[in-house]
């Protein structure tokens, strides 16, 4: 019960906060063997080839509005 008298409605929540809540995995390099791994959040930092704990994250090629013009 909330402090008006009312009850919560629990049965339709499902935990998750968005859609930034589901396991989207980054690309990183292996700096060793360059291996690219998709690693999720909470993993552990470690090349699933051979096991090498430096990874390099991976440049994108998304374009900001500066370098347009």
């Amino acid at each position: 019960m909330d402090a008006n008298g009312g009850t919560y409605n629990t049965s339709s929540y499902s935990g998750n906060t968005g859609p930034s809540a589901s396991a989207a995995s980054m690309t990183y390099l292996c700096a060793e063997c360059g291996y690219h791994n998709q690693i999720k959040p909470r993993e552990p930092i470690r090349c699933f080839e051979c096991g090498y704990r430096i990874l390099l994250k991976v440049r994108t090629k998304r374009m900001t509005q500066f370098e347009a013009r």
